[in-house]
């Protein structure tokens, strides 16, 4: 009997635990939804504003010419950072994890003195491993405007100009789809115009839910380029004081839509990690319903024996 009732008592615990993975499970599917919604709407014009950034950039270097302190690459790297976008809580599965790692994978890769800025709670994990942290900034679950981000922007851009800091790096997960996310590193600044793994959303190749490098070039040729035709571009006051705005604001434009590749990463992680425990929960209460089903039947069996044995004892 003492059986059969621990064996209860753990079928109402994990159908407890149940009902609370189905509803986080919910609630981070509504995030998510609004979280893609956000990061589609959005990721066309991030690259192609990328797109207008590196064009520039390769403006420049074809003329031998420096048009804004960002467009150019510094001949020494004594100091790096890595904006680190990680989430609030857990329950995620690997999603911190992973861009933690590889953020980790691109310092050892590039072994110069880097210092880390934390966006996310998830984030001060580096401090058990003794890395430096410049600075920590909150992080919201779901962005509604760039200006969330203007904190983080100001100082990097400051830092930067000020050589604090030779090269800026974010770390964060790129949304493929609601099953795949992929953890990289991007370089900010300096600008380079290599154009291998550029653009946001488009790592894992996913022709369904992502945009392709193609479609990106076929519309850089078009708009930027001019196709078969040659415009003349004039610039009021002068070239200098459009960049001067123009390029910190693009640069704003790519690491907004890293925070919502990031979000939408993260809300899809924690469905699927919610999706899995109440999968496990329903196995479990199954098989523990068997186990209790035979022990009931063994308890029932046992006291059946008794009592002919205590029958027979009377007959004789």
């Amino acid at each position: 009997m003492a059986k059969t009732k621990e064996i209860s008592r753990r079928i109402k615990s994990i159908t407890n635990t149940k009902k609370i993975t189905k509803a986080m499970e919910m609630v981070a599917a509504a995030k998510m939804r609004k979280a893609i919604d956000a990061v589609l709407k959005t990721r066309t014009y991030a690259n192609l504003s990328w797109e207008t950034v590196l064009n520039l950039a390769s403006i420049a270097k074809s003329r031998n010419e420096t048009i804004h302190p960002l467009l150019k690459a510094r001949s020494k790297i004594n100091k790096a950072a890595i904006i680190l976008i990680t989430a609030n809580r857990g329950l995620c599965g690997a999603y911190n994890a992973s861009v933690i790692n590889k953020a980790k994978e691109s310092i050892t890769k590039h072994p110069i003195p880097t210092d880390f800025i934390l966006a996310g709670k998830r984030g001060q994990a580096v401090y058990n491993q003794n890395f430096p942290v410049a600075a920590e900034f909150e992080k919201n679950e779901l962005l509604k405007d760039a200006r969330e981000i203007y904190p983080i922007v100001k100082m990097v851009l400051s830092d930067y100009a000020h050589k604090k800091y030779d090269k800026i790096l974010v770390a964060y997960t790129d949304f493929i789809n609601p099953a795949k996310q992929v953890a990289r590193v991007k370089q900010l600044l300096p600008i380079e115009t290599d154009k291998s793994d550029s653009y946001l959303g488009i790592v894992g190749h996913e022709s369904k839910i992502s945009i392709s490098t193609e479609m990106i070039d076929a519309k850089a040729k078009k708009h930027l380029s001019g196709g078969d035709y040659t415009y003349e571009y004039t610039f009021e006051p002068s070239p200098r004081e459009v960049l001067d705005k123009m390029i910190p604001r693009l640069l704003e434009v790519q690491l907004y839509q890293a925070f919502l590749e990031a979000n939408a990463s993260e809300h899809s992680a924690r469905m699927s990690a919610m999706h899995q425990a109440t999968e496990a929960a329903t196995d479990m209460v199954s098989e523990l319903t068997l186990f209790y089903n035979k022990a009931r039947q063994a308890s029932i069996t046992n006291e059946i024996a008794e009592i002919s044995a205590g029958a027979n004892a009377l007959a004789e």
